[in-house]
């Protein structure tokens, strides 16, 4: 069974909603195609794209992502390209170009990227950094929904209880809280419950990390 489909820009694996995804951006059709061909081989779903602007075009993926990127693109830098792609949901960058060129090699790595790979390509060389790669890019994507869940545990917080998660986790006691807030130490104990109820913690250590991971001010 072949697996390969044929596009404009290249051989595409079909896209399987738990396989890992390596987008190739290179205007060079024989090696954007064989590098397709040799990702692809790996079991990896392949998005192959001849510019910048196609690229950009892209909604994105869903999956865990990597990026081959060729310095000289026919429509923008790729240094211009790599900026222009938000920092929260840029996937780890594998720059390749056809000699060294230590300027943008230096903002490439200061901008993030994984590595700058000289073509002709060492085949291992780019498989073996496309695995760290994607596996960077994983548990980027699962901090990502970590800190959405804690988000939205958070704003299901009334706006008293908002007051209490700080003093909580600071470690104050519950009298010393409640005169803080101008309530009773009852009534305070009570929105703690609730706190701890409603953002899932089952100890306070738990809800430190939250706090922490949320960047609650915890500075009174």
């Amino acid at each position: 069974m072949n697996l390969i489909e044929r596009s404009p820009y290249g051989p595409i694996l079909p896209l399987q909603p738990s396989t890992p995804c390596v987008s190739i951006v290179e205007d060079d059709i024989c090696l954007r195609e064989s590098l397709a061909l040799l990702i692809s081989n790996e079991g990896w779903t392949v998005r192959s794209f001849a510019s910048a602007q196609e690229f950009l075009s892209h909604a994105g993926d869903s999956v865990p992502t990597c990026l081959i990127l060729d310095l000289w693109l026919p429509d923008m830098s790729a240094l211009d390209l790599q900026l222009a792609i938000e920092p929260a949901k840029r996937p780890p960058i594998i720059f390749l170009s056809r000699y060294t060129h230590i300027p943008s090699s230096v903002c490439a790595i200061k901008a993030g990227a994984l590595d700058f790979l000289i073509k002709p390509v060492d085949e291992q060389r780019l498989l073996g950094l496309l695995k760290i790669g994607l596996n960077q890019d994983r548990e980027r994507r699962a901090k990502l929904a970590e800190r959405e869940r804690l988000q939205r545990r958070f704003e299901s917080l009334t706006p008293r209880e908002r007051e209490v998660l700080p003093l909580v986790v600071e470690g104050f006691r519950n009298k010393q809280s409640a005169a803080h807030l101008g309530i009773s130490a009852i009534t305070f104990q009570i929105h703690r419950t609730n706190v701890m109820r409603k953002m899932n913690a089952r100890s306070l250590a738990a809800l430190v990390r939250m706090a922490i991971a949320l960047e609650i001010s915890m500075t009174l």
